[in-house]
């Protein structure tokens, strides 16, 4: 029994209950840990080529674990085949292959020794060829019968012929030319399509190994009514498998799509509504919702409802009243589904860097804009270096000590550029032209600026020897506005 010890020391973790993964209807053995599990059970399941398995007693109490390779009870002589499942599994599986309890039970005689390996590998080696030879047998003899497939005894006696037939075939003759050519006894034993998919093996179209190679045993029927219960266009070549048959699978969900369905209208009923009738176009039987046209034969003025509201509409046909539409309750959500990698860009990065790049290169290069008036064509650094020593002056005047707190202005910027375009206008008029000009009323100005008299008359003593009588009344002209 190997182990594998845990990285945090807390416990262990067997692998004798996993298989070879090379063999087909490998079982996983979830009891191997118990322990006493094997020695409960003198019966083991051991597994030859392909998928052919049989149950053995352990009337010689060997130590048998899953992956050893014994020597079983054959007719004539013995077997070589690997066990795949001891413990109390075993009469679980028995049970399910639908073995009976007073079925003759064979023996295992042993582990097998290095004397039994190379018969057993001489006798796999002659398979193939003797299945070619076989079919051109079969069809000089005229039998309308396929070899699938030749499988050897361990020791070499004995020959199992796998054949397919659509109908009942007399190979008596085949058998005597058979035991000449090949001299062993031989056993002729008739499959069908699946089971011949599942011998050979492949992948199926969902991507995966195909079931009757991994863990199918019993093949039910599959018919057409399975593919119109789960509304499946009836295309063969879609709904064949590797058998030429139909898909197993198609039986996986049936009883889902059957109780589904029994929520929904019968497709035979018509909506009556005041624009016209409608008919049963298709339905999504697991999302509960009906698609109805105006026109029987194809698709017009198509209407998804849910069923709730058909059984609501037929209820009302049913009184004799008639409602103007059919989606007045339920609104068809036409959001496309959500694709995680559709989301995501690959320059989603690189498009934030350049998105802010771009807002500093506009805020650099914007026009300045007035609210109703001509654009103005210069930056507001170039309108307030156009501005009058006068006004440059008074704002960097030192703040007075028992000044009065200044309420908080709402301004924003394109107010600053505004402001800064009708000073420009302004500096190259004359004095007559600003006195004759109406006196703006700006409540945000006056707001930041109250009026002091006395701060006026400090200012022209300051401004006396440096500008003329017409410059103080300009400044005074400005700070009313």
């Amino acid at each position: 029994m190997s182990k594998f010890l845990l990285k945090n020391g807390s416990g262990s973790l067997c692998c004798k209950g996993c298989g070879r993964q090379d063999n087909k209807l490998n079982t996983y053995d979830w009891l191997a840990d118990i322990p006493g599990n094997a020695e409960e059970q003198d019966m083991v399941e051991v597994q030859f080529k392909n998928t052919r398995k049989g149950y053995y007693k352990n009337s010689n109490r060997l130590p048998l674990e899953k992956g050893d390779i014994v020597a079983v009870e054959a007719s004539p002589g013995h077997d070589i085949g690997t066990v795949t499942l001891t413990g109390r599994l075993v009469p679980l599986q028995m049970k399910k292959a639908n073995i009976k309890p007073d079925a003759e039970i064979r023996r295992v005689y042993r582990k097998a020794k290095p004397v039994d390996m190379e018969k057993y590998e001489e006798a796999k080696s002659r398979e193939h060829n003797t299945m070619i030879r076989s079919r051109q047998i079969a069809a000089d003899l005229g039998l309308q019968m396929k070899i699938g497939d030749v499988e050897y005894q361990g020791d070499g006696n004995k020959a199992i012929f796998y054949y397919i037939a659509d109908e009942r075939v007399d190979f008596r003759q085949l058998i005597k030319v058979l035991a000449e050519a090949f001299r062993v006894r031989i056993e002729m034993k008739q499959i069908g399509a699946r089971q011949e998919a599942g011998r050979i093996g492949g992948i199926g179209p969902c991507g995966r190994e195909l079931c009757c190679a991994t863990w199918m045993t019993n093949f039910v029927s599959v018919s057409t009514s399975a593919a119109r219960y789960q509304d499946i266009s009836l295309n063969p070549q879609k709904l064949a498998g590797q058998c030429a048959k139909l898909k197993c699978c198609l039986n996986y969900e049936v009883d889902a799509y059957v109780e589904c369905q029994k929520r929904l209208p019968s497709k035979e009923l018509t909506l009556e509504t005041l624009n016209g009738t409608y008919y049963y176009f298709k339905a999504d039987i697991l999302k509960g919702t009906i698609t109805y046209s105006t026109d029987k034969s194809f698709l017009a003025n198509e209407a998804t409802i849910t069923a709730k509201r058909a059984f609501e509409i037929i209820n009302m046909n049913r009184r004799g009243e008639k409602p103007e539409k059919l989606e007045d309750i339920f609104r068809q959500d036409n959001a496309r589904p959500k694709d995680l990698l559709e989301q995501e860009s690959l320059t989603r990065f690189d498009k934030s860097k350049n998105s802010k790049n771009k807002k500093k290169k506009k805020a650099e290069a914007a026009p300045i804009e007035k609210s109703g008036n001509k654009p103005a064509t210069q930056p507001v650094k170039e309108a307030q270096a156009d501005k009058p020593k006068e006004n440059r002056t008074r704002d960097n005047q030192p703040k007075e000590k028992n000044r009065p707190p200044q309420p908080k202005s709402n301004k924003n910027k394109d107010d600053v550029t505004i402001k800064a375009a009708e000073r420009q206008e302004t500096a190259g008029e004359s004095t007559e032209e600003k006195t004759q000009r109406p006196v703006r009323n700006n409540r945000n100005r006056n707001n930041r600026r109250p009026k002091n008299n006395n701060r006026n008359q400090d200012k022209e003593k300051n401004n006396s020897g440096q500008n003329t009588t017409g410059a103080s009344e300009q400044g005074n002209t400005n700070h009313e506005e």
